[in-house]
């Protein structure tokens, strides 16, 4: 089954999230933006679909010569071609190359008319979930305090969360954050739970090793499931020294350039008790399946960073995957109404706290194409 075309074109909508320095979400006035959709067309009419980060002028130039004409079952020939080009076109992220695996897993589950996690292999149909803490800010009514995260946890654990995870503050959009204030804020929020609400930590990213390991030493005390990026993660040495020093387990890699190859190094290194991928950060589900499956050759549990589709498609698939991350998750914002070209969202959560997995042919997206036909560029 060929491929006979592949188009990108923006969305419009109203959008009420805005962007610090250091590229974090906070809910903000509405505004303009827009998203992108890849479109990957066969010739048996079936079209692959992706809303995200996409550069249009590299898919259409570069990429497009690459998939116009292949077999879309011929899936690894594909992957390998688009990872090569990556080597000198630096402007071709793992972002990016996540959308357009997805839109060719998307064509491929439609041609053969199952979901995308029973290509993979299904293992289950719905996924515990925990709720995601969008990071710190300086809104009134927001997460501006420690106390604001313990009264919003204790909320979403009444909407039926079972478990939670913080992002505390990150300079220099709030400079004043510290070990100190993290740990006061996830004392503040263990207290509000109690104890039997499994609590993670995702705080600021470039501590020193010292820092890290004081609030690992706090996280310990206060029976956190698991403490991810503290530090930089280019050094694996410095995670190294975390894990073997740490009393909580440490999650990683996130955001390590490297796809499986640098998972492999941090593997062999002892850099982290728990493994880290995801869609979206390591090049879609055809990479993020080969971490999974290394991590599994280990014995460790692998945890999966952001709320994307794919990521719910590939732990539907797997043992090895505790939780899906739900979220971002703030004060401000409503989680359950979905995005303008979306008639439902994609992650409902039931009563037990966890997350279905979508059983439509495909990805499973309930696109509202009457919105995005009128708000198209």
């Amino acid at each position: 089954m060929k491929i006979t075309d592949v188009a990108v074109y923006k969305v419009h909508y109203q959008s009420f999230m805005v962007r610090d320095s250091e590229y974090h979400s906070h809910p903000g006035p509405g505004h303009d933006a827009v998203e992108h959709m890849l479109e990957i067309t066969l010739e048996n009419g079936v079209k692959g679909c992706y809303m995200g980060p996409i550069y249009q002028d590299l898919v259409l130039s570069a990429v497009r010569p690459v998939l116009v004409g292949e077999d879309i079952f011929m899936r690894e020939r594909i992957w390998q071609r688009l990872i090569h080009l990556q080597r000198l076109k630096t402007e071709f992220s793992d972002y990016v190359l996540c959308a357009i695996d997805l839109a060719l897993y998307d064509a491929l589950g439609k041609t053969l008319g199952i979901p995308i996690w029973q290509i993979l292999g299904g293992y289950r149909t719905k996924v515990p979930c925990y709720g995601s803490i969008m990071v710190g800010d300086t809104l009134e009514g927001g997460l501006d305090s420690p106390q604001a995260y313990a009264d919003y946890a204790q909320k979403l654990v009444a909407k039926g969360y079972h478990a939670l995870k913080l992002h505390t503050w990150m300079p220099p959009a709030v400079p004043e954050a510290s070990v100190k204030l993290d740990l006061e804020a996830c004392r503040m929020v263990r207290e509000a739970v109690g104890p039997d609400i499994p609590l993670m930590l995702d705080p600021y990213h470039y501590y020193s090793r010292e820092e890290a390991l004081e609030l690992a030493k706090g996280l310990g005390e206060l029976d956190f499931l698991w403490l991810e990026e503290p530090m930089d993660e280019h050094s694996i040495a410095s995670y190294r020294f975390l894990t073997e020093a740490s009393p909580v387990p440490i999650c990683g890699p996130e955001t390590a350039p490297g796809k499986y190859h640098s998972r492999a190094d941090w593997i062999s290194a002892g850099a982290s008790h728990i493994g880290r991928t995801g869609a979206l950060t390591s090049g879609g589900i055809t990479s993020a399946m080969r971490c999974v499956h290394l991590y599994d050759s280990f014995g460790m549990t692998v945890e999966l960073h952001g709320n994307s589709i794919g990521n719910l498609h590939i732990l539907a698939a797997i043992r090895n995957g505790r939780y899906f991350e739900r979220g971002l998750l703030h004060p401000y914002l409503d989680y359950e109404q979905p995005k303008p070209w979306l008639n439902s969202i994609y992650d409902p959560m039931d009563d037990d706290g966890c997350v279905f997995v979508p059983s439509s042919p495909g990805l499973g997206w309930d696109w509202n194409w009457e919105y995005i036909e009128d708000n198209k560029e």
